[in-house]
This record gives structure tokens, sequence and C-alpha cells, in this order.
């Protein structure tokens, strides 16, 4: 019985971690932001980039999102669970998630420092993970790193927007 337990709660734990994933992986979206001008070449590179890579994941692409996503990536979804390239990228190619679309809610704002970029935005998007279709919104944070003369995103975190707000509230109150 304690084993048939433990064995439940992982495979929610993996399910919701699945969901969370999709929750920001999906935010990855597109549009404008203001940049100095010395830098607005790179900026727009920057969002090109991202742009691409959020539409590979759409187009269950796994090949190109796995170019422009470091070896060493890691994604902490909203759920707060964390994932490498090979725990996403896998569950595209899986079909576990799957991207039905990804919409601009907000420009795509990019700070650049050096070898390093920060790009932060709102998005929308419609995917069903594990079977269960979900839409939802969230703001995301990318950093991405220059290596070897090549942008990719390192880490990405996003944080859901939700819902239904008083749902919210009641899911994150203390268990008594």
């Amino acid at each position: 019985m304690a084993r048939g337990l433990s064995t439940q709660r992982l495979t929610r734990r993996r399910t919701l971690a699945a969901v969370a994933a999709a929750l920001v992986v999906a935010t990855g979206v597109v549009t404008v932001s203001s940049a100095s001008p010395a830098s607005s070449s790179q900026v727009d590179h920057l969002r090109a980039i991202e742009t691409r890579r959020v539409q590979a994941l759409v187009d269950a692409d796994t090949a190109t999102a796995r170019k422009l996503t470091a070896p060493d990536f890691q994604v902490i979804n909203p759920a707060g669970a964390p994932l490498s390239r090979d725990d996403l990228l896998g569950g595209v190619d899986a079909g576990v998630l799957d991207f039905l679309a990804i919409e601009p809610g907000a420009p795509i704002a990019v700070r650049l420092s050096g070898d390093s970029a920060t790009l932060r935005y709102q998005a929308a998007f419609d995917v069903v993970v594990g079977g269960m279709h979900v839409t939802h919104e969230a703001w995301t944070t990318a950093l991405y790193e220059r290596r070897d003369g090549r942008w990719r995103i390192v880490w990405e975190q996003s944080t859901a927007i939700p819902n239904d707000l008083g749902l919210f509230i009641e899911s994150i109150k203390p268990v008594s």
C-alpha cells in the first residue's frame, strides 16, 4: 500500500512537472522593445533567436530547439520543478508536451551585458501536456550566453499569471 502511494505521488509530481515545463517553455514568445542604437542589432538578433526557439517548440522541431539551447540549460517551471534540456525536448519528442500555439502578450525586453543577455516578456500559450489541455499566461525571464560566438539560452524561469486569482490564492494557502 505504501509503495503504491509513493508511486502515485511520483507519477503526480512528474505530470505536474511536465505541465509546468510546458507553461514555462510555451511562454518564450516575440515582439519589440527599446534598445540603445549601438546594441539594437544584437537585441534584434536575440529576439529573433528566442522567437525561432519558441516556434521550433510549437512545430515540435527539437533539432532546431536543441541548437538554440545550451547543453547545460535548465528551466524552472511555474511549479518550481527544474528540467534539463533533455527533459524538456524529450517531452516534446515523446508527444508529452504538444505546444499548439504561443502568442505574444508583451514586448520582449532585452538587457545586454557582454556575453550575457536577459530577456523578459509576457506570453499566452495553448498546450497539451500529458493529455491535459492547458491555456495560460506567464511572465518569462530567460538568460542567454554567447559561447563560441553563438547565443544560446542557458536558464529560463516563468511565473504563472493565474487564470482564476481566487483559486490560485486557495492553492497556496497552508495545508491544515
